[in-house]
């Protein structure tokens, strides 16, 4: 949670926006005085919010308009402006530079441009690697590894490019390319990834692919790559920018002609400005980014909240998303002649000092029901396979199926089959063996999270389908699914197919939204229309990859902050609405001549007050139950 905080102190401490509400603080107090005409005698102090405000409006509207004739809606301000400096009418141009600048500002705080994640990808990247050659070993820039060079990885060492075992076993933990949850055992003839750590045992590997082809530096141009191809919502403001300016110029210049007065004219300039217009989607933005807060949730893109209130379909991630992201125990079994509470308490002394990620879920688990374990009076591991302890004067061996094979143990029938149905849900085993006969086995498993089955069940009444995209073996995703009411599972997903699913969606016209906590979801989250990290269990990269982050990972709070964007794009458009009637009624009255241009700046932005009032009724909204 606190890198996130930063992250957010970060935004609102830029010097840019520092600058800006200093400008707007002055510009507003010299706005007061103008009004009350505190100085008589000496220039109206609307003057400094005309230089402070008005002339970066105008200075943008010019450059837009020379570089690449692009009509937005300063470009209408920078006419009003000048029009109502031109017939004396100061406060006026002060007033609607200043509000113009505020919208501005408002949308500005809302927007946090990311790109520390792919540095933090190219980081991931090893830098240096083991080549072994003529009976010696040296250490080379992975860069300058060749294919077909041999390595060798040691115990906690990045594995620097991808390749195949030659010799030993190890655990590797894949999570930065798969997010599994549980590492992987390796041994001669299996394939490693750059990127991933090597857990356990050293091994020699030949390498197969290196440099730019290696798969930590495909997920670093597929971040790239996705970020390129994801657009963001146009103003609205500006989207209707060249009608709204040719409409306000027309209708003046009529009236001038008709009437021949050039205040009416100005006046229609002045109340056609299009402040309540920008003032419409960042007021209810920033109201809703509040309300998300309060709830939990960092909204890191200005538009996010729009974007997601267009959602039809949310792809889960399911290690950390929608799982705790750790394995638990989740049952003990025992063979004849054994007890389960004696299973349980050998195999938690076997892996009481075992560094593996397994043995440590078995002492937690053991320790969390029944105290402190005992330790054993002997221990060793064997990487790939499991340890071997003494404890309780017994000869004990945990491990895989295989392991204990390989130690002549066999198994009973029985207990291979209730293995094999705690496999089929999911679960990973440890089997244990005491004295040389099977004593039965534990199954552990990446438990769900407590809010995740309702938080489902909310989407569905919200029109949203939920799709389960996971590296993980497809038992373990369909039984997951199963669980939850998932209808729709891709297991074995790497980074590059979640994204292809993403991509396919997005081609079919359905909007998207990515929720993941790993490295290898970073492409998918950069890609979505709307991507969603766990700030609390998620990486860096994760979150630096996604518009909005959990900061808790509650992640029963999603269905609020969905029916929260549609609650804000409801808003939104009620503003437009009451904002263009109140200007087209105001257009009416400035061309008869019943409006002056300080009376209509003041009644159009009567308008502007409405709509912030309005959008503020977002920050203390609550979807119903």
């Amino acid at each position: 949670m606190k890198p996130l905080m930063k992250k957010l102190e970060a935004l609102l401490d830029k010097g840019g926006t520092k600058k800006d509400v200093a400008l707007l603080a002055v510009s507003g107090a010299a706005l007061l005085l103008s009004i009350f005409k505190a100085f008589p005698g000496l220039p109206d102090p609307a003057w400094i919010a005309i230089l402070l405000c008005g002339v970066p409006i105008i200075l943008e509207a010019v450059i837009g308009l020379a570089t690449a004739f692009d009509v937005k809606a300063d470009v209408l301000v920078s006419l009003a402006l000048i029009a109502s400096v031109c017939i004396g009418e100061d406060f006026t141009a002060g007033e609607a530079a200043f509000i113009m600048q505020l919208g501005a500002l408002l949308e500005d705080l809302t927007v946090a441009k990311a790109r520390a994640g792919i540095e933090k990808l190219v980081r991931l990247t090893p830098q240096t690697a083991r080549v072994l050659s003529g009976g010696g070993e040296s250490v080379v820039l992975a860069e300058q590894v060749q294919p077909g060079d041999l390595l060798r990885v040691l115990p906690g060492e990045t594995i620097p490019v991808d390749g195949v075992i030659v010799s030993g076993r190890t655990s590797v933990n894949q999570a930065v390319m798969t997010g599994e949850s549980l590492p992987v055992d390796k041994s001669a003839g299996d394939e490693v990834s750059s990127g991933t750590a090597n857990q356990f045992g050293a091994f020699e590997m030949r390498a197969t692919k290196v440099g730019e082809d290696s798969s930590i530096q495909r997920m670093i141009r597929l971040v790239q790559s996705a970020d390129a191809g994801k657009a963001k919502i146009v103003s609205l403001a500006d989207r209707w920018a060249t009608w709204i300016v040719v409409t306000a110029l027309c209708a003046a210049l009529l009236t001038w002609l008709f009437s021949g007065q050039i205040i009416r004219a100005v006046t229609i300039l002045v109340v056609f400005c299009p402040c309540a217009l920008v003032l419409a989607t960042p007021t209810a933005s920033m109201a809703a980014i509040g309300n998300a807060t309060k709830h939990g949730f960092l909204v890191r893109e200005s538009d996010a909240l729009e974007r997601l209130a267009a959602v039809k379909e949310i792809a889960f991630d399911k290690t950390g998303t929608l799982t705790r992201g750790r394995p638990e125990v989740v049952a003990v079994e025992a063979c004849e002649g054994f007890s389960r509470e004696e299973v349980y308490r050998l195999a938690t002394a076997a892996e009481s000092i075992s560094e593996h990620p397994l043995g440590r879920a078995v002492v937690r688990g053991f320790r969390a029901d029944h105290g402190e374990c005992a330790r054993p009076d002997s221990f060793s591991m064997i990487p790939g396979r499991g340890v071997e302890a003494s404890s309780e004067g017994r000869a004990v061996l945990a491990g895989s199926a295989v392991f204990l094979a390989e130690r002549g143990v066999s198994i009973p029938p029985e207990t291979t089959a209730s293995a094999q149905a705690k496999q089929d849900g999911g679960a990973t085993l440890i089997f244990l063996a005491a004295d040389g006969k099977c004593a039965g086995f534990l199954a552990l498993a990446d438990t769900l999270r407590p809010g995740s089955a309702g938080m489902i069940r909310a989407l569905s009444s919200l029109d949203v389908a939920p799709v389960l995209l996971t590296g993980d073996a497809p038992n373990a995703a369909h039984a997951i699914a199963a669980k939850l009411g998932i209808e729709k599972v891709c297991a074995g997903c790497l980074p590059e197919d979640k994204l292809r699913r993403i991509e396919a969606d997005q081609k079919r016209g359905l909007p998207v939204c990515m929720i993941g906590d790993g490295v290898n979801d970073a492409p998918a989250l950069k890609r979505a229309d709307v991507g969603v990290a766990m700030g609390g269990v998620g990486s860096d990269i994760a979150v630096d990859a996604a518009d909005i982050a959990f900061v808790d990972d509650k992640v029963e709070e999603l269905p609020h902050l969905l029916a929260l964007s549609h609650r804000m794009m409801r808003t939104i458009k009620l503003n437009l609405t009451f904002s263009m009637t109140l200007n087209f009624l105001a257009i009416a009255l400035a061309i008869t001549g019943v409006l002056s241009p300080v009376v209509g700046a003041l009644a159009h932005n009567a308008g502007s007050v409405l709509v912030i009032a309005n959008s503020a009724l977002l920050l203390k909204w609550r979807k119903r139950k």
